[in-house]
């Protein structure tokens, strides 16, 4: 099998913060657009600096509206991707935009959204990750407290589970099991850094099955999903290779992991997600918000 290599060595040798210690926001505002996922219809992201803490969203087509901080209690939807209920409407598919703010050590940025469905792009976080390399970061000073984890926390949702435990930074770890031979079982277990993101992780795509195709499309989903944006297995082999990566798909479950723990602030854990879900994952994020702080 063909593997593609990781991304430029431009956008791996960037400026990133040496680790999560730091906040740090945009040097300038930078723009995205392009098609979702689900509702195939086209979407425009403006990502601005904020010296406040925390992810804020808001409108372009309701500038005067106040921005809504994001938090796990907004999950109003899981079913491939994760979906919040916000003021002024739903918007979806934030994982892969949410894990390359966090991923590079951004702490404090506003997103200001034209559509209801974040840009699916190329299926992964790199086209963020270079959208961010190409205005540059600002450092805040020191990080605001994080989640508190003093003992494990374990959730299961049938034979899927995630577990947080303490731990002095951050590693994180998905595995997965399909009975597709190109796929079968994998593990990716990394201890978490802007520039490991930006080289292992980021770059990930999106995957599907050649068989659900036309069910989720009959069912109103992936209406903007294409060989140029997802990667699709047909059983023992995949319809638009090369992949970037031999463990492709464990790293991009690994991507919406740390999308998802994104909603309530990276922790200070080893988190690990079997068979993981957006609805496990945000579960996760829910009950890690629900902590006290720590510095």
């Amino acid at each position: 099998m063909t593997v593609l290599s990781s991304p430029s060595a431009a956008i791996c040798d960037a400026a990133w913060p040496a680790d999560y210690s730091q906040a740090w926001t945009l040097a300038a505002s930078v723009e995205c657009s392009g098609v979702g996922l689900h509702s195939g219809g086209v979407a425009r992201v403006r990502l601005e600096p904020s010296d406040q803490p925390g992810f804020r969203v808001g409108w372009l087509q309701a500038p005067h509206q106040p921005l809504q901080q994001l938090h796990p209690r907004q999950v109003c939807e899981t079913q491939l991707c994760t979906a919040l209920q916000l003021e002024g409407g739903r918007l979806a598919t934030v994982e892969h935009l949410l894990a390359a703010l966090a991923g590079v050590g951004l702490t404090g940025i506003d997103l200001l959204v034209e559509g209801h469905e974040i840009p699916l792009l190329d299926g992964s976080a790199l086209p963020w990750v270079e959208a961010i390399a190409s205005v540059g970061l600002r450092c805040l000073g020191e990080r605001a407290a994080a989640p508190a984890l003093t003992q494990p926390i374990t959730l299961q949702q049938g034979q899927s589970f995630a577990a947080a435990l303490p731990a002095d930074r951050l590693r994180l770890a998905a595995a997965i099991e399909f009975s597709q031979a190109a796929i079968g079982r994998q593990l990716y277990s990394v201890e978490l850094t802007p520039a490991a993101f930006v080289r292992e992780i980021a770059p990930a795509r999106t995957f599907g099955f050649r068989e659900q195709v036309e069910q989720l499309r009959a069912a109103g989903l992936i209406q903007g999903g294409a060989l140029d944006n997802a990667l699709v297995c047909d059983g023992d082999h995949w319809l638009n290779p090369p992949l970037r990566f031999a463990d492709e798909p464990v790293r991009h479950k690994l991507l919406d992991l740390l999308g998802d723990l994104a909603l309530a602030g990276l922790p200070q854990a080893q988190v690990f997600a079997f068979r993981g879900s957006h609805g496990l994952h945000t579960a996760l994020a829910a009950a890690l918000a629900s902590l006290p702080s720590i510095p």
